[in-house]
């Protein structure tokens, strides 16, 4: 009896040091490709070491360790979805059997408290460390810099648990909750975490419509477009006499101190004709396949997977007004490989991780497109610190509510693990629903704004509106290239 006590702790130890080692592979592996993205759009300093390359290199650390974060919560209903899967398929597998229901819940246990840790302690310190500078009157240097940074945020950590408190108590100001104020971790920190996920979520639904439609733009760009009609040499001839004419004033602007004024508008205009002239060269050096055959199957895949997610979400809002059952749910016991999610199997799993991804790089795309938030979006060997910092903990954010999203919304039915289960929110039926109308009926808006504004453009000039600037869409670099009678071509 006692042999079988010590064989079953054995078991339970190696199983525990299996899924640690499997967790900080994951982990490295994201922490190195964060570290890699960051130095790419990092902007370069000199190799002089002294105290603020200290701080940015410690901040620069925390950033990375955030993005890694952030990379782990993008993929934990992927890997969840796909482990189920594949325990499924091969049951009695000896090389699977890591692949487990306790591996998959300890994921999600990591990237919530790392999530909370990098949203709550490390980028706030990353923020602060970076501008501090010492008390006055005090001596400079690194241990000045982390006492004020340590100040700055146990004050912040007293405002926000004030707010949370007055807010907590102005809701729900019966007994229970007023006693439930003073627990700090069993009621505080979750209940933090529900608002921010909150937040996130409602980021995500006004990111991820914008960004949806703004993904054909992008792909647009990234992407050459079929030439129908269209004499690229003749093109080029007079984009090469542009540069020509434009190079000339340049020239002559240096010689004249009249001109001189006037030389950096000229600038601008010479780099816009030598981005056009690359864009040309491009189309000309491209394949036939490439121009005529890739860019139509990528548009068409962007539309399917915006189809197939706005037909997702309007099924499962039929769900929810049928059913109530079928609201978003946590669960405490992982039950990984007894039963399929997916009607469809493997097919339809693979179809929600596509869907999954999709959103997320929609809902970043999305995040930058918008007014507010262009100001934070990193250039390659041109980015400070600070813009890293905002960049991390929008990216966090959006991250961390990417499971919640694509569960409310019913891109998948697998159920939320870990603390993601337990936001008050999500057994609210009228915000729920409510989440699934907007996000139906602004996805479609912004997709029917997006592939009818050539239209609208057009009735605006025909009506002779044009001049008063009613219509808001993004002109595209595209636009003004010239065609091949020297006149510009619109669409």
């Amino acid at each position: 009896m006692e042999e079988d006590e010590v064989t079953i702790r054995e078991q339970n130890f190696h199983s525990q040091v299996r899924e640690y080692i499997i967790c900080f592979l994951l982990f490295a592996v994201l922490y190195i490709v964060s570290y890699c993205i960051i130095t790419r759009y990092k902007r370069k300093t000199d190799d002089h070491e002294d105290e603020d390359a200290i701080v940015n290199r410690i901040s620069m650390y925390l950033c990375t360790f955030t993005l890694a974060v952030s990379g782990g919560a993008v993929l934990l209903l992927p890997f969840s979805i796909i482990s189920n899967e594949i325990l499924l398929s091969f049951p009695k597998n000896y090389y699977i059997q890591w692949l487990n229901g306790s591996l998959i819940h300890g994921l999600w246990n990591l990237v919530s408290l790392f999530s909370n840790l990098c949203l709550f302690v490390l980028m706030p310190f990353a923020y602060f460390f970076l501008e501090s500078e010492g008390f006055a009157g005090s001596k400079k240097g690194i241990k000045a810099r982390v006492l004020e940074t340590f100040v700055m945020l146990f004050l912040l950590g007293l405002l926000i648990l004030g707010i949370v408190w007055v807010a907590s108590a102005l809701i729900d100001n019966d007994a229970a909750s007023m006693e439930s104020l003073y627990d700090l971790w069993e009621f505080y920190l979750p209940y933090l975490y529900s608002c921010i996920s909150l937040m996130g979520g409602l980021l995500l639904l006004m990111c991820t419509p914008v960004g949806l439609s703004r993904m054909f733009t992008v792909m647009g760009q990234l992407l050459v477009k079929p030439t129908i009609l269209e004499d690229l040499d003749e093109q080029m001839y007079c984009i090469q006499l542009q540069e020509e004419a434009l190079q000339h004033k340049l020239n002559g602007a240096s010689f004249n101190s009249h001109l001189q004024p006037n030389s950096q508008h000229l600038y601008k205009e010479l780099d816009n004709v030598r981005s056009q002239r690359h864009k040309l060269e491009r189309k000309k050096k491209a394949s036939a396949w490439e121009k005529n055959l890739l860019y139509p199957i990528v548009m068409l895949i962007l539309l399917a997977g915006t189809a197939i997610s706005v037909f997702l979400v309007a099924l499962n809002i039929l769900y929810l007004l049928v059913d109530e059952t079928a609201l978003p749910k946590g669960s405490a016991d992982p039950d990984i490989g007894n039963a399929s999610l997916s009607t469809f199997g493997v097919v339809q799993a693979v179809v929600e991780i596509i869907l999954m991804i999709y959103l997320m790089v929609s809902s970043v795309v999305g995040f930058y497109s918008l007014r507010i938030f262009q100001g934070l979006t990193p250039r390659q060997d041109d980015t400070t610190m600070t813009s890293i910092i905002g960049c991390c903990v929008s990216i966090l954010v959006l991250s961390s509510a990417l499971p919640v999203m694509s569960r409310t919304l019913g891109i998948t039915r697998f159920d939320l693990l870990g603390d993601f289960g337990r936001f008050n929110w999500l057994g609210n039926f009228y915000i729920v629903l409510s989440y699934n109308l907007l996000f139906a009926v602004v996805t479609t808006l912004c997709l029917v704004r997006k592939f009818t504004s050539a239209v609208r453009e057009e009735l605006l000039k025909a009506l002779g509106l044009d001049k008063l600037n009613l219509s808001n869409s993004p002109t595209e670099p595209e636009s003004g290239k010239l065609a091949a009678n020297g006149h510009q071509k619109t669409l």
